[in-house]
């Protein structure tokens, strides 16, 4: 996805951090993340008791906390930590924290705008949503995932509902999990559910469920379908909300269905990790079409070259013509671009970026434990010793880098020309 408009496009580099001087301070740098737009450098300076405290382009926060630890940039690019503050746990936000104070906290996620931040919260060895502070009111006996919508103003979580006694298979079966919107419980209970996800409304939500030993279906905003299945992954909704899609197993086989119901003819051994193009138009999975080989499929058709260790999410062009993805074999990463894998091969590789176009494929790779960039499969000259994933500009002409060099931290701008150097 191409960066915001809003940020600097101007060609040239900015030095915005300097490690070995934060270094010099009384304690150690235990993580560094920068913000999405590379403006901002965070290092996590962490005392010889304990406590830490973050530094932003070399400023610290305001303050330091007993614990610090999961520094991590909102896509606004607000700086978020978890931190134990007189022995309890709260977010710290660009170094303000919370009011609210719990046991523990973890899992923060952002909203999708960035405006808002949650995060599974404990308290009297119960579980609950906190989002910007505020706590759901109900609070129960496990929370295994949550999600928020768009703009953070609604969240859902996967929840036990009630104590289970130890070896109580038959409370089990009769089933202790559902799905927890703003606190308020669905009113069916389940064997198990998983992987929550709002609809494009912001109101629609729809999990994985289990209602039996070797019964899973999908539930959507309560209602599970009617068909029941050997197994299912992960739902998602169609952009225009109307539609729910989820990989499904039939008779020992993976296909894709979409609100209960079969919509592609093939078969096969394992399909998941669903993805739709922009538009909703197109569907992409990750698909195993024999033992021990994986490839992509799109739209039920998959592509020639498959591989044996490894294939990741499909990820779409801007316009969805165009699909890429990481592949692994023998036990090296590369991209594959509509089924063709680039020549080279690396020790390890990050996601593909597509240009606003889609005619250029970017992404950031490790070879003899430096960083470089590739581009259409490409390697830069330029490699450093870390490296965050490169970005296009919202014209597909420049691109962002995020990287350190010679102990500092630098945000450079590089017409496209020049990036292979």
């Amino acid at each position: 996805m191409a960066g915001d408009a809003k940020w600097d496009w101007e060609v040239g580099r900015k030095t915005l951090a300097d490690v070995p001087a934060a270094r010099s301070q009384d304690g150690d740098i235990l993580e560094t993340t920068v913000s999405p737009d590379g403006e901002k450098a965070a290092l996590l300076l962490v005392a010889p008791d304990g406590s830490g405290t973050a530094l932003v382009n070399g400023e610290p926060w305001p303050r330091s906390f007993e614990k610090l630890w999961h520094l991590r940039f909102s896509p606004l690019g607000r700086l978020i930590g978890l931190a134990m503050d007189d022995g309890e746990w709260t977010l710290a936000v660009d170094g303000r924290t919370w009011e609210q104070r719990f046991e523990y906290l973890w899992e923060p996620h952002f909203s999708i705008d960035g405006r808002r931040v949650g995060a599974i919260a404990k308290r009297d060895n119960l579980y609950a949503i906190a989002v910007d502070g505020e706590i759901w009111d109900e609070s129960y006996h496990m929370i295994r995932d949550f999600c928020l919508n768009a703009d953070g103003s609604r969240s859902a979580a996967t929840v036990q509902i009630g104590p289970r006694k130890e070896a109580d298979v038959e409370g089990f079966f009769a089933g202790m999990w559902t799905v927890v919107v703003d606190g308020k419980p669905w009113g069916e209970k389940y064997v198990n559910a998983w992987g929550p996800v709002f609809g494009p409304d912001g109101r629609s939500v729809a999990a994985q469920i289990r209602t039996g030993i070797c019964d899973y279906s999908v539930a959507v905003d309560g209602q599970p379908w009617s068909e029941r299945f050997g197994c299912v992954w992960e739902p998602l909704f169609r952009p225009g909300g109307k539609g729910v899609l989820a990989p499904v197993r039939i008779q020992g086989w993976w296909t894709m269905a979409e609100n209960g119901a079969p919509i592609w003819s093939g078969r096969y051994n394992q399909l998941w990790l669903p993805r739709l193009s922009p538009d909703g138009s197109r569907l992409a999975a990750v698909a195993s079409v024999d033992f021990a080989r994986w490839t992509i499929v799109v739209d039920d058709r998959t592509w020639n070259r498959s591989w044996g260790d490894m294939v990741l999410a499909p990820v779409f062009s801007p316009d969805g013509a165009r699909v890429a993805a990481i592949v692994k074999s023998d036990n090296r990463w590369t991209i594959a671009v509509d089924g063709e894998p680039w020549a080279e091969t690396f020790a390890m590789i990050w996601d593909p970026e597509f240009s606003p176009d889609g005619g250029r494929v970017l992404a950031k790779a490790e070879r003899d434990g430096r960083y470089h960039v590739v581009l259409d499969g490409r390697i830069s000259r330029r490699s450093f010793p870390a490296l965050w994933p490169p970005c296009f500009g919202p014209a597909g002409d420049r691109v962002l880098l995020r990287y350190l060099e010679d102990g500092k931290y630098h945000r450079e701008i590089v017409p496209l020309g020049q990036l292979l150097g």
